[in-house]
């Protein structure tokens, strides 16, 4: 059955999603309207909303799914007036990835020197929607080799590098204050106790801000779009960390912001793990196929 499932998703993707997953694999839920909705709810939400941040598990085959629905229906609704912002993509890389979309470049350079995820299959339906509609693509990410140095030697450490590496990054300084998310990246980590310092928590930051400052850039200079962007769920939960730098560049964006989540609790949902998460809450059927 599993197997089965796993061919039918691919399959989909590969399709532009002619046909629908089957609701019984999935259930979205309005926090605010208290009841499950369907995918043309969230895309006339946009109406009133500029940024739609989806949170997704990196192995969830159903988010997938469900994050290539989202992006053809906002295409259809806003043709040539929706861009596409990933994780999955680095600052460095936009140039690659501007190619890629152009035609000017195969796939296989695509992949090697755009450092696309090992588990790029994922998004590729994504990204070769957005090339065949001639819709843009954010690369949104800090570079790793950035992000590293800061869990080295701190944000201070960025002060070192020229101009043009500065460039791929939101404007120093970057804002690290402690509170509600401080306090939950330390609970991943094991608690505070378990961090040894401050500049884990600063890349954190780094990344959140590098996503943020990457789609307020491209609000500035592209009027009347609307963005999708694509990171994993704690990124954007309790619209804190990328959503709340993403306010501090663009006080005025307007934003949703979905959680997902694979969960045991799919048929009958614990409220108290979920209603504070996001505007929206996508549950999947945890027994469906992982993407890796």
């Amino acid at each position: 059955m599993k197997l089965i499932l796993s061919i039918l998703l691919i399959g989909l993707s590969a399709a532009g999603i002619a046909q629908e997953l089957p609701a019984t694999h999935y259930k979205i839920y309005s926090i605010s309207a208290q009841k499950i909705v369907s995918p043309n709810d969230i895309i006339n939400d946009m109406a009133n909303a500029d940024v739609l941040f989806f949170g997704e598990e990196h192995n969830d085959s159903t988010a997938h799914y469900l994050e290539l629905s989202l992006f053809k229906k906002l295409s259809e609704k806003y043709p040539q007036k929706i861009a596409l912002s990933m994780e999955m993509f680095q600052t460095d890389c936009q140039l690659v990835l501007n190619e890629y979309l152009a035609g000017l470049i195969r796939e296989k350079n695509l992949i090697t020197d755009a450092r696309t995820w090992p588990n790029y299959k994922d998004y590729k339906p994504m990204v070769e929607l957005a090339k065949s509609n001639h819709l843009p693509v954010i690369a949104a990410n800090a570079p790793t080799r950035y992000t590293n140095m800061v869990t080295r030697g701190g944000l201070d450490i960025l002060k070192q590098l020229d101009t043009q590496a500065k460039g791929y990054l939101a404007p120093l300084p970057i804002d690290t204050a402690t509170g509600a998310y401080y306090d939950k990246f330390a609970k991943i980590m094991g608690g505070h106790a378990s961090m040894p310092g401050m500049q884990i928590y600063q890349s954190q930051n780094l990344w959140d801000a590098t996503m943020g400052w990457s789609i307020a850039k491209f609000m500035k200079s592209h009027s009347g779009f609307k963005i999708l962007q694509l990171n994993g769920g704690f990124h954007s939960e309790e619209k804190l960390g990328a959503v709340a730098q993403l306010k501090r560049y663009a006080p005025k964006a307007r934003i949703l912001n979905i959680a997902t989540y694979a969960d045991d609790s799919f048929d009958n949902p614990d409220w108290s793990k979920f209603a504070d998460m996001a505007d929206y809450i996508i549950l999947t059927d945890p027994k469906l196929p992982k993407t890796f």
